[in-house]
């Protein structure tokens, strides 16, 4: 991949991230919510990717539930839990899609775009939460 086309996708994801991060503090009583649900919709676009391989199709749903119960631990519990989990998202784009043997199946325009999607958001929440404003989350 190019250098241009990959800081292309890049910014597209920081952007996409930020559109998120608006709906998502937008609706301050379910923000916990969107972030929860969010991280398990970025990870189920995996699971579409190889729904016609069954073994990795196996893969992505592990790690569907894998995010989504670190997420969800922060729903009711510290929102460093959530933090945690978009942050660590970018190893399973980068080390499994992007470099690794799932880049057979999950295209670039998605696993690019999507490691810059999760660090802004991890990186924002992260920011709100220890900056103390926990209680909008």
């Amino acid at each position: 991949m190019a250098l241009m086309q990959a800081a292309v996708l890049l910014v597209i994801g920081v952007v996409l991230g930020a559109l998120f991060l608006l709906v998502a503090f937008g609706f301050r009583r379910h923000t916990r919510r969107w972030l929860v649900i969010g991280l398990i919709v970025v990870a189920l676009a995996y699971v579409s990717f190889a729904r016609e391989r069954p073994a990795w199709l196996l893969v992505e749903l592990a790690g569907v539930g894998l995010y989504g119960a670190v997420s969800w631990a922060g729903l009711r519990g510290s929102p460093w839990w959530i933090v945690a989990a978009w942050a660590l998202h970018p190893v399973w784009d980068i080390v499994l899609h992007y470099v690794g043997p799932g880049r057979a199946f999950a295209p670039v325009w998605y696993t690019v775009p999507c490691v810059s999607f999760d660090l802004v958001v991890a990186v924002y929440v992260a920011y709100r939460v220890r900056d103390r404003h926990a209680e909008t989350l």
